[in-house]
């Protein structure tokens, strides 16, 4: 009997220092990184090779006089074309209606992506089949909404115009793509109609997984819904909100197409974008225009790491707060 009990202490004994000589393996933290990196480093080799050439070749001609129709003879002139753009009141002009643009549409779309989310999260019928209209407007291709809105808008023949004559608002057709502050405003409203849906996906996805027992609770101890949306629910979705704010962010910052399909190079609708095509394209500046897509470029990374900053910020002062 006492070797049968002795047995298990040798066994522990003599286990101890092949298990001290292995020492401590990974953690799971340690694990989880691993696999994740495991399934970002391909992504991060294709946006290597589709991104980061034309980028640095971008950059690299934003310090020469290259032009387009001698792009083989080019001298390198150091920051001269980005002091000339600092100095280009019109460039600063395209900056403001880029930040006012983005601001603008932005706002809109996130208020009207949480009204429609928690709209389409209530329990009614035809639930799915609104959920499913309301993505129509995201689905559609860029440019084909942009040329639609185009001809809906015209001036002389387009259907808004005629609702609106038709519904006495108006008593003379509007020139919406051609007049400053109707094409800004038309520019915007295209842009809302057209990523609002995007908003909403996002919202709606976090609203999906918010748990259930905590508006029960809410109910029970009598809160309001204004309350409950304040205090529960807002803060709940607040990182999928602010994963959707930057991702629009940071198209709104550089929008182009829906911009140049609607309006070309109107002075009112010339955002960044739209300045840096204009200069590589029509005047045919390649070191001047890749000057101005370098800027744009460096600009929209320092406002999402601003963003990402400030809501990184905000979310663990809450959590300190409860």
């Amino acid at each position: 009997m006492s070797a049968i009990h002795q047995s298990p202490a040798r066994e522990r004994i003599d286990l101890a220092p092949a298990a001290a000589s292995r020492g401590p393996g990974p953690t799971l933290e340690q694990q989880r990184a691993r696999v994740a990196w495991l399934f970002v480093t391909p992504m991060l080799v294709a946006v290597a090779l589709v991104a980061a050439w034309p980028l640095g070749r971008t950059i690299a001609f934003s310090f020469t006089d290259a032009y387009l129709d001698a792009l083989d003879n080019w001298v390198v002139i150091g920051f001269a074309n980005y002091v000339a753009l600092f100095q280009d009141p019109l460039w600063w002009r395209a900056v403001g209606i880029t930040a006012a643009f983005t601001v603008v549409s932005v706002g809109l779309e996130t208020l009207l992506g949480l009204v429609i989310a928690l709209t389409l999260n209530a329990h009614m019928p035809g639930r799915g089949l609104l959920r499913a209209a309301v993505l129509i407007p995201w689905a559609i291709p860029t440019v084909i909404s942009a040329k639609m809105w185009g001809w809906m808008l015209h001036d002389l023949y387009g259907v808004v115009n005629a609702g609106l004559m038709r519904l006495g608002l108006i008593d003379a057709p509007w020139a919406w793509l051609a007049e400053p502050k109707l094409a800004f405003a038309s520019v915007v409203a295209v842009d809302v109609w057209k990523a609002t849906p995007f908003m909403t996906l996002l919202i709606l996805a976090a609203l999906q997984i918010l748990p259930r027992e905590i508006y029960q609770a809410g109910k029970i101890d009598g809160a309001s819904p204004i309350r409950m949306f304040l205090r529960v629910t807002l803060p709940l979705i607040r990182p999928a909100l602010l994963v959707a704010i930057i991702f629009r962010g940071l198209d709104a910052m550089r929008v182009f197409d829906v911009i140049y399909v609607l309006t070309g190079n109107n002075p009112a609708t010339t955002t960044m974008s739209v300045y840096a095509r204009q200069q590589l394209v029509d005047f045919q500046d390649v070191g001047y225009g890749s000057a101005a897509a370098t800027s744009l470029f460096l600009i929209v990374a320092l406002a999402t790491a601003i963003v990402i900053t400030v809501g990184r910020v905000n979310v663990s002062g809450a959590g300190e707060r409860r």
